[in-house]
């Protein structure tokens, strides 16, 4: 009683193991009576000449390089700056507020945009008008205004948020702050060899073999070439000083509310004395920053005993 018009092969190693190839007869059961998904091929309904399949080496959408890790099922296209297949993500994250935090350039306006055929990668941002920008529907006078000025103030930014702002697989904000103290360049950074890059804090070679592959496609190095051309700048980061690392080894976690200081403002002072800030409480975890309201994050380092400041100790550990 049930008409089935597709069944899963869950990824491209499934497809190897069961040989199936375009053209084949198949055998398909509801996997517990819900998921319809494909079990065998019928050899003796097989037609002559029918060929394996096998993954592309370069993305359909752009052309960029296909990086799939050892062990991991999905084949991701590097191509994250320049692939049109995924520029209404790479431009929501790029223009969100812990990368370059273009104010008002929400979800629904990166949506329009491209429906509306006004952008076609990250850098075209910096060359909307007002004008362009009030053939969208609801988009008013003032709106118009506004966002043209918060596209243009988001030029002056820093390296770290810049780095965490191209989208590189792995790079969160953590290990772009790191590499843009390290290096102190985005061109030393997409020179940088994979060793070069694993001598960084929190670089593996996972990490270092993204960020390498990510450079590598001239495609992205054409999208931060535009950027820099549209005037994307950045202070060069100050490296901290061996003695000011105050806080080098621990690592810490905020939980409740702060009344001094932002969360990102704390997190970003802890860091530059050399803390790592993490998001949840471990064994590993060695301070915890309770403010007001702390809930389940502090009960945890109480059973753990961890030691627990509150935010008058915290402003005079940073100083």
């Amino acid at each position: 009683g049930v008409t089935v018009s597709n069944a899963t092969l869950h990824n491209i190693d499934e497809l190897h193991r069961k040989d199936v190839r375009v053209g084949d007869t198949v055998i398909v059961r509801r996997a517990g009576d819900v998921i319809p998904e494909v079990v065998s091929v019928v050899k003796d309904k097989r037609p002559k000449n029918l060929k394996k399949l096998a993954l592309p080496t370069a993305c359909p959408v752009c052309g960029s390089d296909i990086d799939r890790v050892e062990g991991e099922a999905a084949a991701r296209c590097t191509g994250g700056l320049s692939c049109k297949a995924q520029l209404k993500e790479a431009i929501k994250h790029y223009a969100s507020r812990k990368a370059m935090d273009i104010d008002g350039l929400g979800d629904k306006w990166v949506e329009l945009l491209n429906e509306h055929g006004l952008i076609d990668s990250v850098a075209s941002l910096y060359s909307l008008t007002k004008g362009q920008l009030m053939t969208l529907e609801r988009m008013g006078d003032k709106s118009a205004e506004n966002l043209v000025a918060a596209i243009h103030a988001s030029k002056k930014t820093t390296l770290a948020k810049f780095l965490f702002a191209l989208g590189i697989r792995e790079v969160g904000e953590a290990t772009a702050r790191q590499l843009a103290l390290h290096f102190g360049s985005i061109q030393a950074i997409s020179e940088a060899s994979e060793e070069q890059l694993m001598a960084v804090d929190d670089v593996g070679p996972v990490v270092a073999k993204h960020i390498v592959l990510f450079f590598a496609q001239e495609n992205n190095q054409a999208i931060i070439n535009a950027l820099t051309a549209a005037g994307v700048t950045y202070p060069k980061p100050d490296k901290p000083e061996a003695n000011a690392q105050t806080l080098k080894g621990e690592i810490c976690v905020l939980t409740g509310t702060l009344t001094t200081l932002s969360r990102d403002e704390a997190k970003a002072r802890l860091q530059a004395l050399g803390a790592k800030v993490t998001g949840s409480v471990s064994k590993k975890t060695t301070l915890v920053i309770a403010g007001d309201a702390a809930g389940s994050k502090l009960q945890k380092a109480e059973q753990l005993g961890i030691k627990v400041v509150d935010e008058q100790q915290l402003l005079a550990l940073i100083g």
